[in-house]
């Protein structure tokens, strides 16, 4: 999952940043798209990083330490990874819905020329949420407040509890804001094939509609799984203080296969990646 993802989400940062150093236009969903590549693989290292030293490191408060800051710098990635996804969900909601009110179109003029500031706005949010859980959990180690050595995982001693609950309620609102675009978007699609297949002109193409439909479909379900997941490990965490291996591993392969479906459906990716497979066939 590792390799996977390192490659996929290299190759999404490479091409995009390939076109800009070349003078090309790079359009708000590129500058998203490649600030989601580069949270993504940050975040899958950390993670790789962090199950490397709980299976290595023996249990001390420097230990602790350690495996404090690689959780610190998996939360502020995981954290972005979720804004970033939700902030591509509304972009892509307001580019491709057909409204045309006055507080629409206000809003897709000011994003498509903000798109920077909101990234940024991203990782601040993200930033904030996480010094606020590292101050609460590293209070935790140094006071040894939590130190159990009953616990069948000694290396946690539940001291990562302010970061689960953090990282679920910080979560939320990104999370509320990409199902509602994404539903919104989907409906407005929806609408608009039916009264194109009801006209008379029978020669319109709707495979681009359905394309993007399913494309929301994928990105919606996604972000419900990969949030459910995280639920799920943390509430199993809260009960038992115990961290499943395996959920870590799952957590680690959902974006991954994100990445590989928005290979798939951007047209530029598409390209890039097919010259790409067919050099390594050659």
């Amino acid at each position: 999952a590792l390799v996977a993802g390192l490659v996929i989400h290299s190759f999404i940062i490479g091409v995009n940043v390939s076109d800009w150093w070349r003078g090309r236009s790079v359009t708000p969903v590129d500058l998203i798209v490649t600030s989601l590549g580069f949270s993504r693989m940050c975040s899958q290292a950390s993670l790789t990083l962090y199950l490397i030293v709980v299976k290595f490191l023996m249990n001390n408060y420097k230990s602790n330490v350690i495996l404090l800051v690689i959780d610190t710098v998996y939360h502020f990635f995981t954290c972005t990874n979720i804004w970033l996804t939700s902030l591509l969900s509304i972009v892509l909601y307001l580019k491709i819905s057909n409204l045309h009110t006055r507080l629409f179109l206000y809003l897709r003029r000011m994003i498509s020329h903000k798109t920077g500031r909101l990234i940024v706005a991203s990782g601040v949010c993200s930033t904030l949420n996480t010094l606020f859980s590292f101050y609460l959990t590293f209070s935790e180690i140094t006071n040894g407040a939590t130190y159990n050595t009953t616990i069948r995982n000694p290396f946690q001693d539940c001291i990562y509890i302010y970061y689960i609950f953090t990282l679920t309620t910080a979560t939320s609102l990104p999370l509320l804001f990409c199902c509602t675009s994404s539903v919104l978007l989907f409906v407005s699609l929806y609408h608009h094939t039916t009264r194109m297949k009801m006209s008379s002109n029978l020669s319109i193409n709707l495979e681009t509609y359905y394309s993007a439909m399913r494309f929301i479909s994928f990105t919606f379900f996604y972000n419900i799984i990969y949030y459910a997941v995280h639920f799920a490990w943390g509430l199993y965490y809260y009960f038992y203080c115990v961290e499943l291996t395996w959920l870590y591993i799952f957590m680690g392969f959902l974006p991954a296969l994100h990445s590989s479906y928005l290979i798939y459906k951007t047209a530029k990716l598409r390209s890039q990646m097919s010259k790409v497979l067919q050099g390594v066939m050659n």
